[in-house]
């Protein structure tokens, strides 16, 4: 019974992990694209739109360290 548990962790580890990297891997590539589309519209205001680009992707990588976290608990604790 116990290796039933341990492969249904190990399981929902990998479900976890792949899921929590695919949403912020979209976002940040959206969010970069929509920059480089800002940037060359307007290359004078190239610094804030890298500046807060960077600030967004920083944010939206988050999920994917909060999915790492519950993955290794999965992993180790389980």
């Amino acid at each position: 019974m116990s290796e039933i548990i341990r492969a249904a962790a190990l399981l929902g580890a990998g479900l976890c992990m792949g899921m929590g990297a695919l949403g912020p891997g979209i976002g940040e590539g959206f969010t970069a694209g929509k920059a480089c589309e800002s940037i060359s519209r307007s290359p004078e205001n190239a610094g804030l739109i890298t500046r807060t680009m960077l600030v967004g992707q920083a944010v939206s990588e988050s999920t994917g360290i909060y999915s790492l976290v519950i993955a290794l608990l999965l992993i180790f604790a389980v």
